[in-house]
């Protein structure tokens, strides 16, 4: 793209205030992203560094913990809220990767995430893709919307991820409510699979982060204990190891420094 992106941009995409889908992409070298998203990115990597990895350990996670779900406990659909812009392998790649039946339903609030997903997240035969435009703020409404209902059966076991969005969801929004909403409509067996930056891993630089988006998005980084409180609901429990730092979560080889990615993650499953 070129340097004014305000030409090119999708109707309703405003360049003028930095988005979190659009500065992830541009820290995993995408093009979907503005002046206003690079200004903040690199005023987040000025502050930590290594930011960039941190983001692919978030995306390496999605990819373990949605393999696991269909090869080891069987798991066929997926409700993906906050997707971002579609950066390959994307979850219904690696889920209809190992059952070709899987079906994913992805959901996000931002026109630019729409353009893409529709044209790029294209489901095998056997399976199902759908994009739903909608705020996970109205969990009534997002459960309700048609092509929701057309793509996944919420009597059967549902994934609910939602990797590294509830961030973005502020506290007088009261995040905990509408993620509960969702996990009390969804049937025994469902899993609920969750990452959040928090401020355990270093709180001067994540203060810093706060700061720097400021008046211009919202970003809410939590602690430990907030991140926990979404799964404590009566008839859930957490899988092990449970809530963990994003890297410590099954990795494939033990990390070196398993708190060198400020997130934590964690799995849950219904009863």
């Amino acid at each position: 793209m070129s340097a004014d992106h305000s030409e090119v941009a999708p109707p309703g995409v405003d360049t003028s205030t930095p988005h979190s889908a659009r500065i992830y992409d541009w820290w995993l070298g995408g093009k979907d992203n503005f002046a206003v998203d690079r200004a903040v990115g690199q005023a987040f990597l000025n502050t930590i560094p290594t930011i960039r990895a941190m983001a692919k350990e978030n995306r390496d996670f999605i990819h373990r913990v949605v393999a696991h779900l269909v090869r080891d406990v069987g798991i066929t659909q997926f409700l993906d809220i906050g997707t971002g812009i579609p950066t390959s392998p994307n979850l219904h790649e690696v889920a209809q990767g190992i059952d070709p039946r899987c079906r994913v339903v992805y959901v996000d609030n931002d026109p630019i995430v729409l353009v893409h997903a529709r044209a790029l997240l294209v489901s095998s035969p056997e399976g199902a893709t759908e994009y739903v435009h909608a705020d996970m703020r109205d969990a009534a409404g997002l459960l309700a919307t048609p092509a929701l209902a057309a793509t996944i059966d919420l009597t059967k076991p549902v994934a609910l991820t939602l990797i590294a969005v509830l961030m973005l969801i502020a506290d007088e929004d009261d995040p905990g409510r509408a993620v509960h909403e969702l996990m009390d409509a969804l049937p025994s067996g469902s899993h609920l699979v969750i990452t959040h930056p928090a401020y355990d891993f270093d709180p001067p630089a994540i203060e810093r982060l706060v700061a720097i988006t400021r008046g211009q998005m919202t970003f809410v980084p939590r602690w430990r204990k907030d991140v926990e409180a979404y799964f404590a609901v009566p008839g859930w429990e957490m899988v092990e190891p449970g809530l963990v730092p994003v890297m410590s979560w099954h990795p494939p080889t033990p990390p070196e420094d398993p708190t060198a990615a400020y997130y934590w993650a964690g799995v849950a499953r219904k009863l």
